[in-house]
């Protein structure tokens, strides 16, 4: 499975008095960035919607709105007597010692710090219900996802099926390739010393070191083992974007390597069609999980 981090997933409810409206929306990025739109009463949770986001879209640049419209008023005031009536006795004392006979003690004492509060009673409630909301926006986001990633899946196998046919016609040239660097050997030494003067056992050894400088076998074994490790990745019940993008890498040096040591316009050829479709695949990877 491979997972998208395109994608997108909206969530309302209305229960309790409040309508809840959730959208989330996902773009790619290396790491996990979380923008967040919340009402002033949950500021608080913002921490909190985070790490629930982290821990469902893992990573990509993430966008969440978060709206609540209540149909009543939810919070409850409430006066404390006890620090009001503090408040009272020294406002009421000052005003004594100043003679000031026309303050309003009584108002300024309600207006003093922490006398008049808000209960948020309310407003826990109400969060338990949005962060259920929060919850299903961001598994509805997830859904898009695999199925994005999931429409992307048959183009970079096509990607990888092409790659591992040009690596079947470079094996089926191979062969030919060596025999003419072989003939290429010995026809450029016979124009410069007789036959009769060339050491047999020396020129072997020659031809020898250089056709294995030229020998690609090892290049095309492991470049075969990296195209089937990429689809048994590709196919893993996890979406590994990461483990993906390390084996094209890998694939990538095998390519180039391949191409540097032929020596060999044939292979060349193959060389740079594989090297296009590994291109597709990079593309293609930057927006995956």
């Amino acid at each position: 499975m491979i997972k998208s981090m395109t994608g997108y997933g909206a969530t309302s409810l209305e229960q309790n008095g409040l309508t809840i409206t959730v959208e989330v929306r996902s773009l790619n990025s290396k790491f996990i960035d979380t923008l967040l739109k919340l009402p002033r009463q949950f500021a608080s949770r913002e921490l909190e919607v985070k790490a629930l986001a982290g821990d469902i879209l893992q990573r990509g640049k993430i966008s969440i709105s978060i709206e609540v419209e209540k149909a009543t008023p939810q919070t409850l005031s409430f006066i404390d007597e006890g620090l009001f009536l503090q408040y009272y006795d020294q406002l009421k004392s000052l005003r004594d010692k100043a003679g000031e006979l026309n303050a309003d003690i009584f108002h300024l004492a309600l207006q003093m710090p922490k006398v008049i509060g808000h209960s948020d009673q309310g407003d826990d409630d109400a969060w338990e219900q949005v962060k259920k909301v929060i919850l299903k926006a961001l598994l509805a986001c997830d859904t898009f996802r695999i199925a994005d990633g999931e429409a992307l899946k048959p183009a970079i196998i096509e990607n990888i099926e092409k790659i591992d046919r040009s690596l079947d016609e470079i094996t089926l040239i191979d062969p030919s390739r060596v025999e003419g660097i072989m003939k290429r050997i010995e026809g450029n030494l016979l124009q410069y010393i007789s036959k009769g003067e060339i050491d047999k056992n020396r020129f072997e050894q020659e031809a020898i070191y250089f056709l294995e400088k030229l020998d690609i076998n090892e290049e095309k074994a492991r470049l075969k083992n990296h195209l089937d490790f990429f689809l048994d990745a590709l196919n893993s019940d996890v979406s590994q974007g990461k483990k993906l993008g390390f084996i094209t890498q890998e694939i990538g040096r095998e390519i180039n390597t391949i191409g540097s040591k032929a020596n060999d316009s044939a292979v060349q050829h193959h060389v740079v069609e594989m090297k296009e479709e590994l291109e597709k695949i990079r593309e293609q990877l930057m927006n995956i999980l």
